[in-house]
């Protein structure tokens, strides 16, 4: 499910663009993941980057110009690139490490139509863990056996990083970038973003357990297996997107236009 505004209201706000009606749609749920990642307190002033194809393209996606807000995020004013680095459309802004990490997916991964990389200062930490980050708690198992883990490699800068990123990230649908932050995807907004939640509570669950000392109950590997399978009743993102969607609406309507 996803928000609904006219073609005629998205055109006006898009000036002399052309815009299918499903890229429209792809505009807005994009938006509305910059919003709720602010709203949710994940992002981090202008830096970080959520990404989604362009329907009906090969490799071109859609992401925030460098330099804005996560509030100030909108269907009209994202950008539009190939998978060279060049603009199609919009300002010449372009976070260099955003491009090299979500390119990594947009060219090698392309059932994942939306990539969500983040530092959420409640659980970034975790990245540092030796041994990966352990699951804990129930609903952590929705993540059960698609954490995959990347080692840092400096700032993502170097193109040739792309293809490590692909290949660790394989048919996971997190991505532990260890020492330095998440990346997530889906095939939805909806399922990129709540991969992103799960995650995000995983570690943060794993940080806290820790930091108390005392002795910790892992539970069988069988168990998270059972408790993962059960998950598949509830996907990510398929019950919770709607409702986040309303919560964006309420909040500021904005991000539609």
């Amino acid at each position: 499910m996803a928000s609904n505004i006219s073609e005629e209201t998205f055109q006006h706000a898009a000036g002399a663009r052309v815009t299918s009606p499903e890229e429209q749609q792809v505009r807005i749920d994009l938006a509305a993941m910059f919003r709720l990642t602010a709203m949710f307190g994940w992002d981090d002033t202008i830096w970080n980057h959520i990404t989604a194809r362009v329907p009906g393209s090969d490799h071109n996606f859609l992401m925030h110009r460098f330099g804005l807000l996560y509030e100030e995020v909108s269907a009209s004013n994202l950008i539009k690139v190939d998978e060279h680095g060049n603009v199609l459309e919009g300002p010449k802004d372009v976070n260099t490490a955003g491009f090299v990490i979500h390119s990594a997916i947009h060219l090698h991964h392309p059932q994942n139509k939306f990539v969500f990389h983040a530092h959420p200062p409640q659980a970034i930490a975790a990245t540092a863990f030796k041994d990966g980050i352990p699951f804990l708690v129930q609903d952590s198992s929705m993540l059960y056996g698609d954490v995959r883990y990347h080692d840092w490699e400096g700032l993502s800068v170097d193109l040739d990083e792309r293809h490590r990123i692909a290949e660790n990230l394989g048919d996971g649908k997190c991505l532990v970038m260890r020492n330095h932050g998440f990346l997530t995807v889906g095939a939805t907004a909806g399922e990129a973003f709540m991969n992103m939640y799960y995650l995000i509570r995983m570690c943060d669950v794993a940080l806290r357990a820790q930091a108390s000392g005392l002795p910790l109950e892992p539970a069988e590997p069988s168990l998270w297996a059972k408790s993962r399978k059960q998950y598949d009743a509830f996907a990510p993102g398929k019950y919770e997107w709607p409702a986040l969607l309303r919560r964006c609406d309420r909040a500021d309507p904005s991000y539609k236009v």
